[in-house]
């Protein structure tokens, strides 16, 4: 089967088809950084790791760029109430947002551009829009003139009267057209500004990608991704101002938004503190329980996050640890004739048909746990090791295409782990020397604490109950 996914743009499945054979070029917009990232920021990077790592397995080189907005209105309100410079607000920012998304296991970027670093390119694009007549001045501000580009609206269906009445536009006398958009924002007393031919100021938030992508990635690339809320306005503007530059189209070629995360039923905000921030996350060693969590749901769906949710997906990654529990990933065994074998390879099989339809995750995981279950039952039954050993690297090796890692350095549950693992090889030495009471005693009380012992023939297994 072949990979196909769904456009945004064309609202259809498509054949995944690259500009350059074996080559994607990717871009995703990141954060901007004014406050600490959330597990709303958490899902979406999640989702393109997803689809990043599954395309470099299929065996395409990916170019994967994601900026950071490091000057916008908010970035500028939030340093002038913290008491810093906006610039050292956002290196702190960037700096935690790179060591709390590898600790989520996020692949880092090929390319991390920032949009103060791009002003040459924002100011080479503006001139280029003036020129062709897409833009105009007014002040010392630069705007995108929405009429002068028929297809404004393509990405998110829906017409200027429509998207009109829906917006919440600020009424500008000084505007053409209610839609139109910065590009280019007039110098305020006080704040950050760079030298242009309109006089000081800062770039609009739309034109930053488009820059970015220009100067980086090229004229036109395969992927752009992102939030669902990002389609409009700021990805419809991305595409009015890249095209009307170039002249070429597509500027993307797909278009894939993951669906937005709700907390309990209610969408997050920072307005009223309903929050969980990644490091929060991250402290309740929810790192492989959350990306669970994301890739249960398909990334186009909306997700809810509940306390429920999570501790369900924090024993599903349990049963997969269990699973590839003493293994050693290093190249993969010979193929023993076994049933658990021929499993193994009919779960390969099934995950990428699963996964080369449109990134189906979460039938890719029912196969994924089909397996362990079946691996967890042969090492309780005393299977054949080589054959437990051949199906435990397949699905160690199809996870990691999911971007699990089971290495993690455990706290919270996990680190009594090590402890209980001394407490059952105590319990085999009293059951050798037929200490029954003794033996029966520590399993009861390891159960009492959650911890579920069963004596098999082919050895003793615990797991959390």
């Amino acid at each position: 089967m072949t990979l196909r996914v769904t456009n945004t743009l064309t609202r259809e499945k498509e054949l995944f088809e690259t500009l350059e054979p074996g080559h994607v070029r990717m871009y995703v917009c990141g954060p901007t950084v004014y406050s600490d990232a959330h597990i709303g920021h958490a899902m979406s990077a999640v989702v393109f790791d997803m689809i990043r790592r599954y395309l470099e397995y299929s065996g395409y080189r990916v170019t994967f760029a994601m900026n950071f907005t490091d000057i916008d209105d908010k970035i500028i309100q939030r340093a002038a109430t913290l008491g810093l410079p906006p610039r050292e607000l956002a290196e702190q920012l960037i700096d935690a947002w790179l060591d709390e998304t590898a600790a989520l296991n996020i692949k880092p970027a090929t390319i991390y551009p920032r949009a103060t670093q791009e002003i040459p390119t924002i100011i080479e694009m503006v001139k280029g829009l003036l020129a062709k007549g897409h833009a105009y001045t007014v002040d010392g501000d630069v705007y995108f003139r929405v009429l002068s580009f028929p297809e404004y609206g393509k990405l998110s269906h829906r017409s200027l009267e429509e998207m009109l009445a829906g917006a919440r536009v600020e009424i500008d006398p000084r505007k053409e057209h209610p839609m139109d958009f910065a590009l280019w924002k007039a110098a305020k007393p006080g704040e950050p500004a760079w030298d242009s031919p309109w006089g000081p100021g800062r770039p609009g938030w739309h034109i930053e990608c488009s820059a970015m992508i220009y100067r980086h990635l090229g004229e036109q690339i395969d992927i752009h991704g992102g939030g669902a809320d990002l389609i409009f306005p700021h990805h419809e503007n991305e595409i009015a101002q890249s095209e009307a530059f170039t002249g070429k189209k597509p500027f993307v070629r797909y278009w894939l938004h993951n669906g937005l995360l709700q907390l309990g039923g209610e969408k997050m905000s920072k307005s009223i503190g309903n929050l969980i921030t990644i490091r929060e996350l991250l402290a309740r060693n929810g790192a492989g329980p959350f990306r669970l969590l994301v890739l249960s749901s398909h990334y186009r769906s909306p997700l809810t996050f509940t306390e429920e949710a999570f501790e369900a997906a924090a024993r599903g990654f349990d049963r997969l640890r269990l699973a590839v529990q003493g293994i050693e990933p290093t190249e993969l065994p010979s193929r023993p004739e076994h049933e658990l074998a021929m499993l193994a390879d009919a779960t390969r099989l099934a995950f990428r048909e699963a996964m080369d339809d449109d990134f189906d995750t979460p039938s890719a995981l029912a196969r994924l746990f089909e397996l362990a279950r079946a691996i967890n039952r042969a090492r309780a039954s005393g299977e054949r090791l080589e054959a437990i050993r051949y199906a435990q690297f397949t699905l160690f090796e199809l996870a990691t295409v999911l971007g699990f890692r089971f290495d993690e350095q455990p706290t919270g549950r996990q680190s009594a782990e090590p402890f209980i693992e001394l407490l059952l090889d105590v319990r085999a030495r009293l059951r050798a020397q037929r200490q029954w009471e003794l033996a029966d005693y520590i399993r009861g009380r390891l159960n009492e604490l959650g911890v579920l012992v069963e004596d098999t023939p082919g050895g003793t297994t615990w797991r959390w109950t």
